[in-house]
């Protein structure tokens, strides 16, 4: 699916573009100068408490709505930011959603579950299954819905498809208006269509992915899904990958993405997530200290969002309450 001759329909679901800002405080714990860190504000694109996925569902939602869809139907885990944003989409565009979530209802609660249930969403717990499982029980659910009548669109995990990569092709265009000097944009990895985009417009040695852990193969997945938005063939090794930040697994919280927590929240007074965000900046600083992102040229964290996901996060939210100052009255 090439998109590279036109641009597909789009449902308009925020506020564009995002801000670029400096983090200079940041960049000096970091080992940087002043000048050098600048944050992309992904998270500040409004819709259902905001992030990346946004850019994604404006082109997936648009297309939706051209085939007639009600009902749009998609999957993640039990925290997913993608789900939630879908939930929000759905709402603001008038279409039924059902998530499709791995685990059960004793999974996790709070953070995105209770937007999930705010937005209208509707939940089917999938069971301990990931990838083709999690994809294959999404189409069953599809296909019961199609039964009732109503017309599904079934969006694959994180919304990363060649029109969801298409959105951050958009945002990377974005970012060369804004710092047209930029040497290095580090981004969380997960289902890859966020660095997929990006890799399209800028090169694959501008841009630097963490991975988190989401996917089994990152690499192929992100040059796979560059080749089918433009055509563009890209090796797998010529991306820049960091493979360092899973630590246990995906939802699990590492000290190095704690660490980054707190020292963004110190520094610049910004709310990280422990499985994305937490994780790329914990990855730009292992960068810094390798000597890969060097200090005098301008680099972007981009913030992806996922504040909620941070609450339906028990041990990281009781990390941070315990790191809590207490005075006597």
């Amino acid at each position: 699916m090439d998109l590279g001759s036109g641009a597909p329909r789009r449902a308009v679901l925020a506020t564009w573009p995002t801000p670029l800002e400096p983090a200079p405080r940041l960049a000096r714990a970091l080992g940087l100068g002043a000048e050098d860190l600048w944050i992309k504000r992904e998270d500040l694109t409004g819709l259902g408490g905001g992030g990346n996925k946004v850019r994604k569902l404006e082109w997936i939602c648009g297309a939706a709505l051209a085939e007639g869809a009600t009902t749009l139907v998609t999957t993640g885990a039990a925290q997913s930011n993608h789900a939630r944003l879908t939930a929000a989409a759905g709402a603001r565009l008038g279409l039924d959603v059902v998530l499709v979530l791995s685990g059960s209802a004793t999974s996790s609660s709070s953070g995105n579950l209770a937007l999930d249930g705010l937005f209208g969403a509707s939940v089917v717990w999938a069971g301990k299954v990931r990838g083709a499982g999690l994809a294959a029980a999404a189409e069953r659910v599809a296909e019961q819905l199609r039964q009732r009548g109503a017309v599904p669109a079934v969006i694959p995990l994180g919304g990363s498809s060649p029109l969801g990569a298409y959105g951050y092709a958009e945002c990377g265009r974005e970012l060369l208006g804004q710092a047209p000097d930029l040497d290095t944009v580090v981004v969380a990895l997960g289902s890859g269509g966020t660095m997929a985009g990006l890799v399209d417009v800028l090169g694959p040695g501008k841009v630097l992915g963490v991975d988190v852990g989401a996917v089994d193969d990152p690499a192929g997945t992100v040059t796979g899904l560059v080749s089918a938005l433009s055509g563009t063939v890209h090796a797998p090794e010529a991306l820049r990958l960091r493979l360092d930040q899973v630590g246990a697994g995906y939802s699990t919280l590492t000290e190095e993405s704690m660490d980054a927590l707190t020292l963004a929240g110190r520094t610049e007074g910004i709310a990280l997530d422990p499985v994305y965000t937490g994780r790329a900046l914990a990855g730009l600083r292992a960068a810094v200290q390798d000597g890969s992102v060097a200090a005098g040229r301008r680099t972007v964290l981009l913030h992806s969002g996922g504040l909620p996901g941070l609450f339906g996060h028990s041990a990281a939210v009781a990390r941070s309450q315990d790191a809590l100052t207490v005075l006597s009255p």
